[in-house]
């Protein structure tokens, strides 16, 4: 084999890794799945994605009240529209053959309104939960004050691909994220990301968090229409490596959220398994009877005005929030009780904490959606509900 031949990496996702059993259990009372992250705590550990069909501020207060977090997006609708219902309803309701070039005028026609900012923030405040808001890299140093004045509590700033190190040409815009993280007096989480050197460069710049994933959401395109993502079991693997290193040479411990791909409680086991500290996922709450896209979802680069990535998939209804995160579960496919399905896995596994989730074995596991499963499969039961 010549030297110069370029030489392939295995990378796992989610479904192709499984949890082994460790030599004792525990009480499931005994549990603690709480995380502590950007100096906010949450009962749950997952955030609902920064997504037009996912986060509103009435869902981000009832996501709150439940335990979790949302994160709602300060480039969407909600902060170009004075009554954003209405644009909710257009999108949920045109063809498949006209739903890109809807989105591109939608999110075109208007502009991000700084008054509508700080409004949807002091709606999520007045409800005493988390406010958790996000922009994209090039708006950040617009909207990140505007957010702080108003009572943000964490600002993520937020892309398909997010790094330190950005080339452009002479007189364009670049954000300096060690500056910007230095200059605002909140919390700032940044994403996304699935290598050891990205990761550990955006760690050195003073982040309190960071999002690991390309490319898996339910709704994404991005690795079709751009070749880019890596499989999100070696992406956390890889990522929370860099974080483990650099707490051990700055004694500073940054929380990594896995983001994408996570569509039920089992994935969300696995994704803390791998080294998450918490989860964002945004089509399991997409398919909430609250949900905002009315039984659709869609990824923050469907409108793109270039090139479009992200497809608006219609999700439906599986239950309320409250069934979701917390049940009583009603489902046999891992889509409610998130909290309770998290906790008997802990309890299952014998450990009582996120940090102690970290250590469990995880293996590879080819076989794990088909083993056994031929009845599931026929009748689309369990994990092969449709």
């Amino acid at each position: 084999m010549s030297e110069t031949q370029k030489q392939f990496t295995r990378s796992y996702g989610l479904n192709e890794v499984a949890l082994v059993p460790s030599p004792i259990t525990v009480d499931p009372e005994l549990v603690d799945i709480s995380t502590t992250i950007a100096g906010v705590t949450l009962d749950i550990p997952i955030f609902a994605s920064a997504m037009d069909s996912v986060v509103s501020p009435e869902t981000a207060k009832e996501i709150g009240k439940l335990g979790a977090a949302g994160v709602l997006n300060l480039e969407g609708i909600q902060t170009r529209y004075e009554n954003p219902e209405e644009i909710l309803k257009k999108i949920s309701s045109i063809s498949k053959k006209e739903y890109v070039e809807l989105m591109q005028q939608i999110y075109q026609e208007n502009e991000v309104k700084e008054e509508l900012v700080i409004k949807r923030i002091k709606e999520i405040k007045e409800s005493n939960v988390p406010v958790i808001v996000s922009s994209t890299p090039i708006n950040a140093t617009k909207i990140g004050p505007i957010a702080e004045k108003a009572g943000a509590d964490i600002f993520v700033v937020q892309s398909t691909v997010v790094s330190n190190k950005y080339q452009t040409k002479e007189g364009k815009y670049t954000l300096d994220l060690k500056a910007f993280v230095e200059s605002m007096n909140i919390p700032v989480m940044v994403g996304n990301t699935t290598t050891y050197e990205v990761t550990l460069d955006l760690l050195e710049t003073g982040i309190a968090g960071v999002f690991v994933g390309i490319g898996p959401g339910a709704a994404c395109t991005t690795r079709g229409v751009l070749g880019i993502g890596v499989p999100m079991a070696s992406a956390i693997a890889v990522c929370a490596a860099a974080r483990d290193d650099y707490l051990k040479s700055s004694g500073r411990y940054v929380p990594i959220v896995a983001d994408g791909g996570i569509v039920n409680s089992g994935d969300i086991c696995k994704a803390i398994a791998c080294g998450a500290d918490a989860v964002m996922i945004g089509s399991p709450f997409a398919k909430s009877e609250e949900a905002p896209g009315n039984g659709f979802h869609w990824g923050m680069a469907t409108p793109n005005s270039v090139l479009p990535r992200g497809a608006r998939i219609e999700v439906g209804c599986v239950g309320t929030l409250e069934q979701i995160l917390v049940g009583p579960s009603r489902t046999d496919d891992g889509s409610q009780n998130l909290k309770g399905a998290i906790e008997t896995c802990f309890a299952t596994l014998g450990v009582k904490t996120v940090k102690e989730m970290h250590d469990i074995e995880v293996t590879i596991a080819p076989s794990l959606l088909t083993e056994g499963k031929i009845y599931q499969k026929a009748q689309e039961l369990g994990m092969y509900k449709q």
